[in-house]
């Protein structure tokens, strides 16, 4: 005879069930995916799917990043893949700091190969720089490239080329692989790393290193070509912002 606890059904909590269809979602694009089309493949009204997307990003599970949502830290613990910090953490500090330097603040790792923005902090003021080529296939052109590569030794370098060639974006970009070799041998760990209408026209960034530990990591600004006078000062006002977070203990990053 079947006993009643033999056929009982399990309570299930509905929107633990949503949560990781959103989740299935994420997990079927490599580069990320906007939240209606994440909804539309979960199965879920757009509002529901925004809470949800929300909530998971919060908890580190995701993360938002030009405007699609991939895996965050949380779900690489999940898999056993490398730690690092909350991302809540470096979003509310990137949007604190794009505050206070009145401009896009980016902060990026190089992980495994690759170039990977972690997070954006911008506004409707001062507007991010539009992703045309991807970052990852552009460090050659892009301030925050640059700074990741220049930490890297000869062997990582070359490696990272071979995979992405050095190709101009404009046509003040560097145009092939021993020049950039010999800018980023070049390079002092003191001074920001500055990019000129290399990856966008109309737009100059600067970059400096972050160093934690064994971490390759970056943060960078960047301004409309007009505003070109305030590069070196906005670089400096977010170094000390960084600096001094970093003596605090508030902020790390560790692979």
């Amino acid at each position: 005879m079947t006993t009643a606890s033999s056929t009982a059904v399990p309570t299930l909590i509905g929107s633990v069930q949503r949560a990781l269809r959103l989740m299935e979602a994420v997990g079927t694009h490599r580069d990320g995916a906007p939240a209606k089309q994440l909804a539309r493949e979960a199965g879920l009204p757009l509002p529901t799917a925004y809470h949800l997307l929300r909530t998971l990003t919060h908890e580190g599970y995701l993360r938002r990043e030009n405007g699609v949502f991939l895996f965050g830290a949380a779900a690489e613990r999940l898999g056993g893949g490398p730690a690092t910090p909350r991302p809540g953490v470096i979003v509310d500090s990137l949007a604190h700091w794009a505050e206070v330097v009145g401009a896009p603040v980016y902060c990026a790792l190089y992980r495994e190969g690759e170039i990977e923005m972690i997070a954006v902090a911008d506004s409707p003021a001062a507007p991010a720089v539009r992703e045309w080529v991807a970052f990852r296939e552009a460090g050659h052109a892009h301030a925050i490239g640059q700074c990741l590569l220049g930490q890297l030794d000869e062997r990582a370098r070359e490696d990272h080329l071979d995979r992405y060639p050095v190709r101009p974006l404009t046509r003040y970009s560097v145009r092939d692989r021993q020049t950039l070799l010999a800018r980023l041998r070049a390079m002092k760990h003191s001074e920001p790393v500055v990019e000129r209408q290399e990856y966008a026209i109309g737009t100059v960034c600067a970059a400096i290193p972050i160093t934690v530990g064994s971490a390759v990591a970056a943060m960078a600004v960047s301004l409309p070509l007009q505003q070109e006078e305030r590069l070196l000062a906005a670089i400096e006002q977010l170094r000390c912002e960084v600096t001094t977070l970093l003596r605090s203990f508030v902020f790390s990053i560790s692979i």
